[in-house]
């Protein structure tokens, strides 16, 4: 580990390949599993709170720094993962201690399954929480353009492909809502990655993101045709080097 400049704190261990090619840069990688998914306790992709989630990620965050004294730590989180980087970032208190982030297809903007659920959404996950309603499947909504990457997400055990359950997907409605609310409170330096063919989190919402955030050093890349999952895209070789350049970037700043 001596070797190790600095602390890139991941979310998934679906990225241990990105976090190889960290370590092969000079990171050290954390990685942890937000409640209900990946290897977590509790009901698969069940969450009450993803503000539970949120409080998880700043008491590990916590571990790593004490564990990692004087190394800047950058967080990464994807899709619901980089909303709730981005939520626990707002809290001045981790936002002195993070040097940045890095943030891909964020849940910024997501669509409901139909409208009427944004309506019910809240009488729904108070009564019948854990019930599983229809939504667009991993056939209807694509997320990789690499069909060996999609073989392998959707063979993981560990990856939920069932309905979302109605508590996790009103959590993420309030949590879109909440950030879409607070843009102007985001001062961390952030590089922010998106796929404008993104059908599960909204590519328009994360430029209004970078363009009402208030950090002086804040980036976009919008993936032209590129999907949701951006670093299982033929491409990713690619996008881990743009990352990795960012990230070394602010290193040696």
């Amino acid at each position: 580990m001596a070797s190790m400049n600095t602390v890139l704190f991941c979310n998934s261990g679906r990225y241990s390949d990105f976090a190889k090619n960290l370590n092969a840069n000079g990171f050290k990688v954390y990685g942890v599993d937000w409640i209900g998914h990946g290897g977590s306790d509790g009901l698969h992709a069940y969450v009450h709170s993803l503000d539970d989630a949120v409080n998880d990620l700043k008491s590990f965050l916590e571990k790593v720094l004490a564990d990692t004294p004087g190394l800047p730590c950058f967080c990464f989180g994807h899709s619901t993962g980089a909303s709730i980087v981005l939520k626990a970032v707002l809290d001045p208190k981790i936002e002195a201690r993070v040097a940045g982030v890095v943030i891909t297809s964020p849940a910024i903007g997501v669509q409901p399954s139909h409208p009427i659920f944004v309506v019910l959404a809240p009488i729904v996950s108070f009564l019948l929480p854990r019930y599983q309603i229809s939504a667009a499947n991993k056939k209807g909504m694509p997320v990789s353009r690499d069909p060996e990457a999609l073989v392998a997400k959707y063979s993981d055990p560990l990856v939920y492909t069932g309905s979302i359950r109605v508590r996790t997907g009103y959590e993420i409605l309030r949590i879109t809502t909440y950030l879409q609310q607070n843009l102007k409170r985001l001062r961390v330096p952030f590089f922010l990655l998106h796929g404008t063919a993104d059908t599960v989190t909204d590519p328009d919402a994360s430029q209004k993101l970078y363009e009402g955030a208030s950090s002086t050093d804040k980036t976009i890349k919008l993936y032209e045709g590129f999907l949701h999952d951006l670093l299982f895209e033929p491409e990713r070789d690619d996008i881990m080097k743009e990352i990795v350049d960012w990230l070394n970037l602010r290193v040696q700043g």
